[in-house]
């Protein structure tokens, strides 16, 4: 069996979005990183929220409010 040479190699911990915190340390690719880490949550927030709206609408219908 081959032995895959990234495996063994240390691998970077995935760093934490911390909103407000300084920027200027990030160099442009992780800054590129981080807004695609943004925007996905943005998605997965407004998909979260849909699904409370329709569970509420689900609900006010249930009980005729």
């Amino acid at each position: 069996m081959a032995i895959d040479l990234d495996e063994l190699a240390p691998r970077k911990p995935k760093r934490e979005t911390v909103l407000g915190e300084d920027l200027s340390a990030f160099s442009a690719h992780e800054l590129e990183a981080r807004i695609v880490a943004l925007e996905e949550e943005i998605v997965r927030s407004r998909e979260a929220l849909k699904a409370r709206a329709a569970t509420k609408s689900a609900a006010d219908a249930f009980f005729k409010r």
